[in-house]
């Protein structure tokens, strides 16, 4: 019986997104919640509220008790202004700005959100959310911005496609909650675990790696990592640290020297979704020692390089890896 009203329920919502995505379409950053977007209904404290004024008025009018009348219709007044502030604490909030970041498989991946009100009414209690994450609350002053974050759970590699966004409120008492949707397509993108028992591959050649020698002719320019404690004063970027930038230490690499590569192909007694795990734990510990890496997929190879946006390239890479692309 409960799998039944799951299922139920479940088939009811999927009708309830499409006939919303209908009515209102694919949405357009910046968004504007306008009226006519905006869903209300009472909550389970509204229809208690409601029931209790029931109550009172078939009691007033049975007994003819002029006060217990009074009081159900200074109530029912309470009920009314309820639902119209709750109703104005969400019409034209704007939606400026959206994004979804990138995640391990098992870890909680963040949609940010950017709200504006550049009305001069404050907003209180907005809560966001998506794909049925726990909701996040954020108060907005008057002509204010804030960033929403909500934290999406993840289960597997691969891309979580996020169709639309809830924007709710029950502000000021509860017993009314108002809604809208917005209808912007988002990529989360997950990565495989990093786990894995393999030591990382050797560096090939008598030259391999990144260096600080920097000092002979064959040796080329390689970019820049954060000082460590160790390193030559002499390799230390004082230029840039004179400008204001953090001390930075100058990398080199002997011309011709072959770096560290990481080779799905070489891991075969392994099943695809171990390899990349594998793969992932290896570009971490090698960004965590400030190491140069290549990877090499089937039919890809991305070239050596450190840093953040290597790391992305790569992991990135790694979690559409057999996917379809989308057409």
């Amino acid at each position: 019986m409960r799998a039944f009203l799951e299922r139920l329920r479940t088939s009811w919502r999927r009708r309830i997104a499409a006939w919303a995505l209908r009515r209102q379409g694919t949405d357009t950053l910046p968004v504007t919640v306008r009226r006519g977007r905006i869903y209300i209904l009472p909550t389970r404290a509204g229809l208690g509220f409601g029931l209790l004024l029931f109550f009172m008025l078939v009691a007033g009018l049975n007994y003819g008790n002029s006060l217990v009348l009074l009081l159900m219709f200074e109530l029912s007044a309470v009920g009314l202004i309820a639902m119209h502030l709750c109703h104005r604490n969400l019409q034209d909030v704007v939606v400026a700005e959206a994004a979804a970041g990138a995640a391990f498989a098992g870890d909680a991946g963040l949609v940010s959100l950017v709200v504006a009100n550049d009305s001069q009414l404050a907003r209180y209690r907005l809560e966001v959310d998506a794909l049925d994450a726990p909701a996040s609350l954020a108060d907005i002053e008057r002509g204010a911005r804030a960033r929403v974050a909500v934290a999406v759970s993840t289960s597997r590699r691969g891309i979580l496609r996020i169709d639309r966004l809830r924007i709710a409120t029950t502000h000021p008492f509860g017993l009314f909650r108002a809604w809208t949707w917005v209808h912007v397509p988002l990529e989360l993108t997950v990565y495989p675990r990093a786990r894995g028992a393999r030591p990382m591959p050797a560096q090939g050649g008598p030259h391999a790696g990144a260096g600080e020698r920097g000092t002979s002719d064959e040796d080329e320019w390689f970019g820049l990592r954060p000082y460590r404690d160790g390193d030559s004063p002499r390799q230390v970027a004082w230029k840039a640290y004179a400008r204001g930038a953090p001390l930075l230490v100058k990398e080199y690499v002997a011309s011709g020297s072959q770096l560290r590569v990481f080779d799905f192909d070489e891991l075969r007694d392994l099943d695809t979704e171990a390899r990349l795990e594998q793969l992932a734990r290896w570009i971490l510990e090698a960004e965590a020692r400030g190491e140069p890496y290549a990877l090499a997929l089937p039919a890809i190879r991305i070239d050596a390089a450190h840093g953040p946006e290597h790391r992305d390239s790569c992991l990135s890479l790694l979690a559409r890896f057999g996917l379809p692309r989308a057409r």
